[in-house]
């Protein structure tokens, strides 16, 4: 099981708990946005830990792009604010050829291509060894985001990305998640067919899925527990998690995930008695 902690170098309250949780053994892996608050803390505090994994958190959506939006990227994102699309609805209109006000618009692979590359390099250029790629708010498991993507990290050297889509099990064994969002994960696994055969194509490997991303949000101690029992014993999994210190900053980082950053904490430290499975990192799909 691959323990992954979203969103590092969001805050300095999100880098402390994914140091503390690795710290403690209740957390293998982490992805980095290449553009946020506490980006260069992060760098310097992954840096100083080689015993986390460390990958990119590309971000097409909701942030800032490392390239020139109007020079590089008029499509994907707004020239005028110089950001990405806050909303992912937004965004997949764009994505598929169709603005809110019903003209013609369309995300170009070419601008994705650049725009991941340019944050997968920025960090690997500081001396980071990334052991794979994942999207933020998963836009990647659309086909018109994965291959662009994909080729990217294949341009720097990696070869992994995350498999977002929750298995069955984990869907049954997640308790008090909101119906809608239990609605949207099973409505999504649609799309794992084609995700699986787009990453061999291009050559990638993955895992056997995602655990915990029906939770997101509600990822508590017993949701933790319940997950456990039902993890297979055999395959390789990811659990998603996105702790944090609920603090000034993170209150201004524009995430609906504030209270339940405390919750994932405090929970994750569950998987430091789990037994019966081993914990490790996206490296140890990298070397096989």
């Amino acid at each position: 099981m691959i323990i992954n902690a979203d969103d590092f170098g969001l805050t300095a309250g999100v880098n402390r708990a994914i140091g503390e949780l690795h710290a403690s053994h209740a957390l293998t892996s982490t992805t980095l946005m290449a553009r946020a608050k506490a980006t260069e803390e992060a760098i310097q505090q992954a840096l100083a830990t080689p015993t986390l994994g460390v990958g990119c958190h590309v971000v097409l959506v909701d942030g800032e792009p490392k390239l020139s939006p109007t020079r590089d990227l008029p499509h994907l994102a707004d020239p005028l604010q110089g950001q990405f699309r806050r909303k992912l609805g937004s965004f997949l209109l764009w994505l598929h050829g169709l603005k809110r006000d019903g003209s013609s618009a369309t995300i170009r692979a070419a601008e994705i291509e650049a725009e991941a590359y340019a944050q997968i390099s920025s960090l690997a250029a500081r001396g980071l060894r990334l052991t794979h790629i994942d999207t933020h708010k998963h836009t990647h498991m659309f086909p018109a985001v994965l291959r662009p993507v994909l080729r990217a990290a294949r341009r720097a050297g990696i070869h992994v990305v995350r498999n977002p889509f929750e298995p069955a099990w984990s869907v049954r064994a997640t308790p008090g998640a909101p119906w809608l969002r239990r609605f949207e994960v099973n409505t999504l696994r649609r799309l794992e067919k084609n995700f699986k055969k787009i990453v061999a194509e291009e050559g990638f490997v993955t895992t056997d899925g995602a655990v915990g991303v029906l939770a997101t949000g509600t990822l508590n101690a017993a949701t933790v527990r319940a997950l456990l029992r039902a993890l297979p014993r055999q395959g390789v999994f990811e659990l998603v998690s996105h702790p944090g210190y609920n603090d000034a900053d993170l209150r201004q980082a524009h995430t609906r995930l504030l209270a339940s950053r405390e919750l994932e904490r405090a929970a994750l430290n569950e998987l430091v008695h789990a037994t019966g499975h081993e914990l490790v990192s996206f490296a140890a799909l990298g070397a096989r």
